[in-house]
């Protein structure tokens, strides 16, 4: 009895092997089957997706192109033509001026020309002249600073103050420019200093009258 017991797990032991290497072949079938799998790459659709690729990668590219095809002025030289446009449209208007600095073009539109004295409202016959200059500047990338400035002498108590009228002012022109022709809102960076940033002093009425302004800039570095 003991004899055949030890036989039978003699055979039982010699046996095993048989099941590792089932795994094994099945494992090693298992990998084969797995690249063979990987390198049965269908060229066609292959071809499609390259295709597919490249025309993405084209239109991103034609996209930035003309991106960078707007019109920002930064050179000298075009804020010169840029600067002899705008004294074409504005030329023969009373109490403007155009000149350049170290920020680029700036269109100085006086009181006179824009409002009545203490107001904020546009003079109905600055509009032909500002819608004329707005449709030069929407052609441009460049962003349009508008600086709303005033003289020193003090408002009625109860009424708007200096600093408040510059800015009210210079919103008004902002509205022309924005609502009216569209130039985008984005480009244009809104400004009132009251009676901070004189051109003249402000002890004589013609001083006076020079600081009563709204200043349009262009500036020349574009964004």
């Amino acid at each position: 009895m003991r004899r055949r017991r030890r036989s039978r797990l003699e055979a039982e032991k010699t046996d095993r092997w048989v099941v590792s290497y089932a795994d094994f072949i099945t494992l090693l079938f298992a990998f084969f089957a797995t690249l063979y799998a990987l390198s049965a790459v269908d060229t066609e659709k292959l071809r499609t997706f390259a295709a597919s690729l490249k025309d993405a990668l084209n239109q991103e590219v034609l996209e930035a192109t003309a991106l960078q095809e707007q019109r920002v002025v930064p050179i000298p030289e075009v804020m010169g033509e840029v600067e002899a446009e705008i004294r074409g449209i504005l030329k023969g208007r009373n109490d403007v001026e155009v000149r350049k600095d170290e920020r680029g073009v700036i269109v100085t539109l006086g009181e006179s020309f824009l409002f009545r004295p203490g107001k904020a409202e546009l003079r109905e016959s600055s509009l032909k002249a500002l819608g004329e200059l707005a449709i030069f500047l929407k052609g441009l990338g460049n962003r349009i600073m508008i600086e709303g400035h005033t003289d020193s002498i003090p408002h009625r108590r109860g009424e708007r103050s200096n600093w408040m009228l510059s800015v009210q002012r210079a919103y008004a022109v902002l509205q022309v420019f924005v609502e009216r022709f569209g130039i985008p809102p984005e480009r244009i960076i809104l400004a009132g200093y009251g009676p901070y940033k004189p051109v003249r002093e402000n002890s004589t009425p013609e001083g006076r009258a020079k600081n009563r302004r709204v200043d349009i800039v262009i500036l020349k570095d574009g964004w």
